[in-house]
């Protein structure tokens, strides 16, 4: 019996062509596995093969999404595959919502199983989660070997039409889909043996897991402007050129406080964007387009503002986790209250 046929897509980055600097390069079809799709094909052979990959940059997809979508639904149409892949994405943000997006085009456009493989925190994730099955990775490539067989598992499932499980029993994300089943006991029983659990300190699992929602309250208005102290904190990545303190364009693992006090606007000649999520030309030849310190000068000397702080605080947003954000967003508070700053502008990419 011949084996099904699989079509996977993966970026720049994995294609072994470059980084960034190649993240503008257009849709092409290789023959055959390339990169990951080697060990995904080892661990789907009994049961299929990749016949083709799609290599596409991060940038142009995402910047030319419907044109990008088209010519890849041809590409991968020509294939006839029975099963299409894309990623594992991990945490990367424009990776991820390009396959997410490709994903579910092939889904409509051609009707056939896809999967894909994402960090939770991964934005592609929260898009497209409803529509594909994604299998929840690590944060990094580092765990390649541990989301292969998870994406591998659930790719052999579709392939032989099997049903798929909870996402807990194939690992995928949850796709807030609930199905009605007939369990062995009661409801009021099946409460009180949780509660039961709960009280003895010994492990159990709620049938509704309520959301997380991470509210903020809104800190009042500043009453008078003339006499505020500012200060900016972003997630775009400026730093004084040459990135003293080597924060990663991803997945930050610090930040960086800066002493602007001597300087009226920032140039290509002063700092740049540590930033590995975006195109950095803009923000490296005007960092002001990140951070507006120009802009914030023209108020404090029209006395539309009190001060703008002495000091900056940046860090990378681009796959960093929620967990590591929270950390620093928790050191730079406190440092801006010790300060005495009374209202702080956020910027991003």
């Amino acid at each position: 019996m011949s084996k099904k046929r699989v079509v996977h897509y993966i970026n720049q980055f994995f294609a072994g062509i470059g980084g960034e600097e190649k993240a503008d390069i257009k849709p092409e079809i290789r023959e055959g596995f390339v990169g990951p799709g080697m060990a995904i094909n080892k661990a789907i052979n009994q049961e299929a093969e990749i016949v083709a990959t799609v290599v596409c940059g991060d940038s142009y997809f995402n910047e030319n999404l419907e044109e990008a979508k088209e010519t890849i639904i041809k590409m991968v149409k020509e294939y006839k595959p029975d099963l299409f892949i894309a990623g594992p994405a991990f945490n990367a943000g424009r990776y991820g919502v390009a396959c997410g997006a490709v994903s579910e085009a092939i889904k409509k456009e051609l009707n056939i199983p896809v999967i894909s493989g994402m960090y939770i925190e991964n934005p592609g994730a929260d898009m497209y989660k409803k529509s594909i099955y994604i299998v929840e990775t690590g944060n990094s490539a580092a765990t390649m070997r541990k989301a292969v067989p998870a994406m591998a598992n659930l790719a052999v499932k579709m392939l032989k039409g099997e049903e798929i499980g909870a996402p807990d029993e194939d690992k995928y994300i949850p796709r807030g889909i609930r199905k009605n089943f007939f369990a062995k006991d009661k409801g009021s029983k099946r409460a009180v043996d949780m509660l039961m659990k709960k009280l003895k300190g010994e492990p159990f699992v709620t049938e509704y897991p309520m959301p997380n929602f991470d509210r903020v309250e809104p800190s009042a208005a500043v009453k008078d402007l003339t006499k505020v102290k500012i200060a900016i904190v972003t997630s775009g990545g400026i730093v004084p050129k040459g990135n003293p303190d080597r924060i990663e364009s991803s997945s930050a693992s610090k930040y960086g406080g800066y002493d602007i006090s001597g300087f009226t606007n920032l140039t290509e000649e002063s700092h740049e964007t540590a930033h590995g999520g975006y195109d950095p030309v803009y923000a490296n030849i005007d960092p002001d387009r990140v951070i507006p310190v120009d802009v914030l000068r023209d108020l404090e000397k029209e006395g539309v503002i009190g001060e703008l702080h002495k000091y900056f605080y940046t860090t990378v947003g681009n796959g960093t986790s929620v967990n590591s954000s929270k950390e620093f967003a928790s050191d730079i508070a406190k440092k801006l209250q010790n300060d005495g700053i009374d209202a702080v502008i956020l910027t991003s990419t």
